[in-house]
């Protein structure tokens, strides 16, 4: 994501909106942008790969949504049924709501049950979605991913949906 231009607020509100096969580019920018300073991640695709999959898999089967500020994708946010699949805000972006706007539009979106898996050593989503009601539901190993990486099962419900589980 571009610097704001001069007299932009930096404070405004993210529009939410849903995602188009010519947002697939800009989808795989913030994907591989986010990712890249994750550093505790193993690259197991190239960047050609990892847009094709976007592109070709990830845009047609799932429902993506997008966040943007002063008209530029800055996160996503990509559903199949009542899980939060993926959920990335470029770096530039961070910080400034755009996660927050994505879960909230999530949470009305999915207005139940909400469940995610997120990497241990993310601290910071963690804290994003420990803040917005989310609960740990179990750690696990790292042998449900293909990073082979220890993540954690969240799982947001509103107030008066049962427990299932």
């Amino acid at each position: 994501m571009r610097g704001s231009k001069p007299g932009q607020s930096l404070d405004a509100l993210p529009l939410i909106r849903r995602a188009w096969s010519g947002d697939a580019g800009h989808i795989a920018d913030v994907f591989l942008a986010a990712r890249a300073e994750m550093t505790y991640l193993p690259r197991l695709h190239s960047d050609e790969e990892t847009r094709a999959w976007i592109t070709h898999i990830m845009l047609p089967a799932s429902q993506v949504w997008v966040a943007e500020l002063h008209g530029e994708i800055a996160g996503f946010a990509c559903f199949q049924s009542d899980w939060l699949e993926h959920l990335y805000v470029a770096p530039a972006a961070q910080g400034r709501g755009v996660g927050t706007a994505l879960l909230g539009h999530a949470k009305k979106t999915h207005p139940h049950v909400l469940d995610l898996y997120v990497f241990q050593q993310n601290d910071g989503a963690r804290r994003l979605y420990e803040r917005h009601g989310f609960t740990l539901v179990e750690e696990r190993d790292g042998s449900g991913n293909e990073e082979n990486l220890p993540d954690a099962h969240y799982r947001w419900r509103s107030t008066g949906t049962p427990d299932a589980s």
